[in-house]
């Protein structure tokens, strides 16, 4: 897909007009009693390698809208900036304790908007001091090779240089998965990889100070 400045975007992140094929495949994440998850749009794919083109910096919303993040996952390059934008009528306090890049943004009510940049590569996770059930991830990549898959599991990396490449793919309840793969001039056979959650159990988050959020007494 191409920008109106006419960048070829990979998810949404535009890159440098390059030769390169196109990268396919489909991710399965194996859930409890092995069957399959619902959630596979969540995950993550990338490319690493000497010959990824790095991500361009992007602005993007991640609003809270009745007591829940919009969207969930954020796929940034890394310097990019995420506005959290408050459409609820009652406060909010975005925040993270990732080492990557913690931040507290504090309260602030319906019409307001803070914002955080990403210098450096990893996983944010991004909760709200108030709402206990509100989780977000905002995912930071160096390498501009990245998307997330549809709905079927299926997904497609374009413009990919030839070269050699570690194949990423990650999701919040099962371990990191890779896979070497070469890149010629032409696209190679599609891709299959599976994650295994099946061991993934929840754990209830902390608030900013570390404490349950069971003992707090002030509701919104």
């Amino acid at each position: 897909m191409l920008s109106a400045a006419g960048a070829i975007l990979v998810h949404g992140v535009p890159l440098m007009a390059q030769a390169g094929t196109t990268v396919t495949g489909r991710v399965n994440i194996l859930d409890k009693d092995d069957r399959p998850a619902t959630d596979v749009d969540q995950a993550v794919v990338w490319l690493t390698g000497p010959h990824a083109p790095p991500g361009v910096p992007d602005t993007v919303e991640m609003a809270t809208e009745n007591k829940q993040f919009v969207p969930r996952v954020a796929l940034l390059a890394v310097g990019s900036t995420v506005r959290f934008p408050n459409h609820d009528p009652f406060n909010h306090n975005v925040f993270s304790l990732s080492p990557e890049h913690p931040f507290d943004l504090g309260l602030y009510g319906r019409g307001g908007a803070k914002a955080v940049t990403f210098e450096q590569a990893g996983v944010i996770r991004v909760y709200c001091n108030v709402h206990a059930q509100m989780r977000a991830l905002v995912v930071i990549r160096e390498s501009g090779l990245v998307t997330q898959p549809g709905a079927d599991g299926g997904f497609k990396l374009e413009q990919v240089p030839p070269g050699d490449y570690v194949l990423h793919v990650w999701h919040e309840r099962a371990p990191e998965v890779t896979q070497a793969m070469k890149v010629g001039g032409t696209s190679p056979a599609p891709v299959a990889l599976t994650l295994d959650a099946r061991g993934y159990r929840f754990v209830q988050h902390r608030d900013k100070d570390g404490k349950s959020y069971a003992d707090r007494s002030r509701r919104y």
